[in-house]
């Protein structure tokens, strides 16, 4: 696991530049000091306070929900063979800001008038997408293509659904619909870390105790992969359905940040190769430090105001995509 070290360090420094920045920035010493209290159970001090019930589980949060969404788009384009497969290739993006703009609009939630309450008809909305898309894709076979294509017929569905939601939405509506779509770790609390954070930690073995399938998939068409003992079929639907979880929960949570699953696997797969057991990992450690590194930013290029996550990755995604396609050429996407 020597290969992880190097990206490790990086988000070690990108977490502990992005504890210490803020409204009230903290030095080394100080954020020592903080750290070393609340290990002690001691009183907290203002600065304490700050660090624990609003750094820190900001931290978590993007930290589950950047490893989460590279660890989801790396399966994605292992099982899909396709290099521009993302987590939201699906539709999973479009059913989640369907479910927020229902539960905002019309309150058509478990728990109205809560956050929660969007969270989990976002998340319902999303397992919906993702359980049409592989029951029809299943019909045909459940290859690449139809995976594909019926992700995308379904996230136009989705989009059009939420579009007529949000023309028949009041002002107030319509901004906090809207913000959700933009991707923020705002308001992030301890009790929203607690379900990405246990998924992704179950699904990381799960994808690691089938590597070596999504080796000979990722290389081979279903045909070769049957001849050398893989079960295509299953090793997509574990997959997949592996990633559909981690993803709809990270978004319901976060609203859709989107370029995260699909520039990790590719800067990783640059870095470590193609081999899984190394590239699952990896990934997942590129995708935290750079949703780290983009909330970072986004809390203090322009303090006091906060600019969504979702917004500096995508400007930083960009261009960063661009890069890996003029250096490596077709390499980029092997």
């Amino acid at each position: 696991m020597l290969h992880v070290l190097p990206a490790g360090g990086l988000l070690l420094i990108a977490s502990l530049v992005s504890l210490s920045l803020g409204s009230q920035t903290m030095s080394p010493p100080e954020l020592s000091v903080s750290v070393l209290r609340m290990i002690g159970r001691a009183e907290l001090d203002t600065q304490g306070k700050i660090l624990y019930h609003l750094r820190l589980p900001r931290l978590f949060l993007g930290l589950f929900a950047g490893a989460g969404l590279a660890l989801s788009g790396t399966a994605m384009q292992g099982i899909t063979r396709n290099p521009l497969v993302s987590p939201f290739t699906l539709g999973l993006s479009s059913a989640a800001s369907f479910g927020a703009s229902l539960a905002i609009v019309f309150n058509l939630t478990p728990f109205p008038g809560t956050r929660m309450g969007v969270v989990a008809t976002a998340f319902g909305c999303a397992l919906l997408c993702a359980l049409v898309v592989f029951l029809i894709a299943g019909k045909a076979g459940l290859s690449p293509v139809t995976l594909v294509l019926t992700g995308l017929a379904l996230s136009y569905l989705f989009s059009a659904l939420s579009a007529g939601v949000q023309f028949v939405s009041q002002e107030y509506q319509l901004s906090a619909v809207v913000s959700w779509t933009f991707g923020s770790l705002n308001g992030a609390q301890w009790s929203h870390t607690a379900i990405p954070g246990i998924l992704l930690l179950t699904a990381l073995p799960v994808l690691l105790f089938i590597a070596w399938p999504l080796n000979v998939m990722h290389g081979n068409d279903d045909e070769v992969a049957k001849s050398l003992g893989v079960h295509p079929r299953l090793i997509r639907m574990i997959s997949g359905g592996t990633a559909v979880l981690l993803t709809a929960a990270i978004i319901s949570f976060t609203g859709v940040i989107g370029f995260i699953g699909l520039v990790a696997p590719h800067i990783s797969r640059m870095l470590v190769g193609v081999d899984h057991r190394h590239l699952l990992p990896h990934s997942a450690i590129v995708g935290a430090l750079l949703l780290v590194v983009g909330d970072t930013l986004g809390r203090t290029i322009l303090a006091p105001v906060q600019i969504p996550v979702g917004i500096i990755v995508s400007f930083l995604g960009v261009p960063l995509f661009l890069h890996l396609i003029l250096r490596s050429g077709n390499g980029a996407f092997e």
